[in-house]
């Protein structure tokens, strides 16, 4: 199967070396107990070849109830970022749960003036569908900053986080598609199967509630989609509930492919004899679909993450294993010719 034609992406501009990278509490705060991770994650975009700057909001102790502000405050400082010409990426400090409450107040005319690369995973995955059904705007499902960068990439093997590091760099400053992304034995071919079509998806919970918004991606994204999905903190009837959301939206009968992350504090799953595996709760919700399904692919809450731009093309074979990004994620940097 092959994925149908969508419009038209809106490709971020690539980085270059000396790039303004600002890191911002895009939802959750900032608990000062997880400053060391932080200045980690700083440390790691710098390596990178970035310059780093914290947004105000982003202060150990900084709170409004489960947020890190008030939603129109975070906006304000997201739209901020957004309009200011010098900063050329973003990455989410951590997830949350908030961005549900700003979704109505983001200056998406600025997204579509000045496209920069918005990094994190989580709740931060309702930015990546809203603004991608609003704008086109590719979305980079991607570790967030103080637990992802500053924590889970310095528990990874020193040669996973050299060749995280590269990944990383080389998607937000290549004008060139990856190809395939570095595959681990972990993972897994649920439903064999080959397809292409475009990366949609995040946190299932996110992707539920995203389609429940009048920003709701329109069905005609997903056709020939390949959706990946990852779930974490939740319990294996809620998975399955959130899947069954997804079947009676229509969302399941337009997807080609599908690729699951490595599941995260999940209660009730592989108890014998009294619940399921994960593979048998997704094949049972899809029934008689025969699209490939490739789990235990490493994104999501269980981390370090690769990286999965939303809107890329991409092509999947779950036999073989391998899931490839056949398109840059960034449009290259123009080059300027001699005058005269």
């Amino acid at each position: 199967m092959t994925g149908s034609a969508l419009p038209q992406l809106l490709r971020p501009r690539a980085l270059k070396p000396g790039d303004l990278v600002v890191v911002a509490s895009l939802s959750g705060p900032l608990h000062a107990a997880y400053e060391p991770d932080l200045e980690q994650a700083v440390v790691v975009i710098e390596r990178m070849g970035f310059r780093v700057r914290r947004a105000p909001l982003l202060e150990a102790g900084r709170h409004h109830w489960w947020s890190a502000s008030r939603p129109a405050e975070i906006a304000e400082e997201f739209n901020g970022l957004l309009r200011d010409p010098e900063v050329r990426a973003i990455i989410a400090h951590d997830g949350g749960q908030t961005v549900l409450g700003y979704l109505d107040l983001i200056d998406v005319e600025a997204i579509a003036a000045d496209p920069k690369p918005i990094l994190g995973y989580s709740d931060i995955s309702l930015l990546h569908l809203v603004l991608y059904a609003r704008t086109g705007l590719v979305g980079f499902h991607a570790d967030v900053a103080t637990p992802g960068l500053g924590r889970h990439w310095q528990a990874a093997p020193a040669a996973r986080r050299a060749e995280l590091e590269k990944l990383y760099s080389t998607l937000l400053t290549g004008g060139e598609a990856i190809g395939a992304l570095p595959a681990t034995p972990s993972w897994e071919c649920w439903r064999a199967g080959r397809t292409e079509g475009r990366l949609i998806g995040g946190l299932l919970n996110r992707i539920a509630l995203a389609q429940a918004t009048r920003f709701a991606l329109p069905l005609e994204r997903f056709d020939g989609a390949v959706l990946f999905w990852e779930e974490a903190g939740s319990q294996a009837a809620h998975v399955w509930s959130y899947l069954q959301v997804l079947r009676h939206s229509g969302i399941l009968d337009r997807i080609s492919g599908m690729v699951v992350g490595v599941p995260h504090a999940i209660d009730g799953l592989d108890s014998p004899d009294t619940s399921p595996t994960l593979p048998e709760l997704i094949l049972d919700v899809l029934g008689d679909r025969d699209i490939p399904v490739l789990g235990n692919v490493e994104f999501g809450h269980a981390g370090p993450n690769l990286p999965m731009p939303v809107g890329i093309l991409v092509g999947l074979d779950a036999q073989q294993r391998t899931l490839s990004l056949l398109e840059p994620a960034v449009r290259p940097l123009m080059v300027r010719g001699p005058v005269g």
